[in-house]
């Protein structure tokens, strides 16, 4: 089965099931859906930064600081965020990532409702290299500096929730 093929639940504004359609055509038609987002850190706290694999169907090349993905039909956000993380980090026996905020992703690529987590990966990690082209763990003031310089095109709906993340840290400090 490819990605396109892959059966998602449909969402309505307050995030409640309205049905289910196959990825492809929740794309094509701009369904709202859900998606999880995992920051992941090493024993270091240096933040997991890649690339995505230019076959991806949505933001193909571009550059990501979190891993995740899409959530099957019936699937839970915990579900989703630790399967999600483990694959693209190419990991085993991760614990289970900690949610931290939810919100209705609305912008380049259509709209989503996205649920960030976090989790500490102090495992080797071996990237899924049909999602990840590139990738290294960057410090959060290595990570500022390049999403500041506009050098790398970053994917819409991360660089949103990292936004959200910051300020929401930097609002508790």
């Amino acid at each position: 089965m490819s990605a396109a093929d892959e059966v998602l639940d449909v969402v309505d504004r307050d995030d409640r099931v309205t049905g289910q359609a196959p990825r492809g055509e929740v794309y094509a038609r701009g369904l709202l859906h859900r998606c999880v987002f995992v920051l992941a850190r090493d024993a270091q706290e240096r933040i997991f930064v890649h690339r995505r694999t230019a076959s991806k169907l949505v933001f193909p090349s571009h550059y990501d600081m979190f891993v995740g993905g899409v959530l099957g039909a019936g699937e839970s956000y915990g579900e989703a965020a630790l399967r999600e993380a483990e694959e693209e980090l190419g990991v085993q026996g991760l614990p289970q990532p900690e949610p931290l905020f939810k919100f209705l992703y609305e912008g380049p690529g259509g709209a989503w409702w996205s649920y960030v987590h976090e989790v500490r990966c102090e495992l080797p990690v071996a990237p899924q290299v049909s999602e990840v082209d590139w990738h290294t763990f960057l410090t959060r003031e290595e990570l500022d500096r390049r999403v500041g310089d506009g050098e790398w095109d970053w994917v819409p709906d991360g660089l949103e929730a990292y936004r959200r993340l910051r300020a929401r840290r930097d609002s508790r400090q």
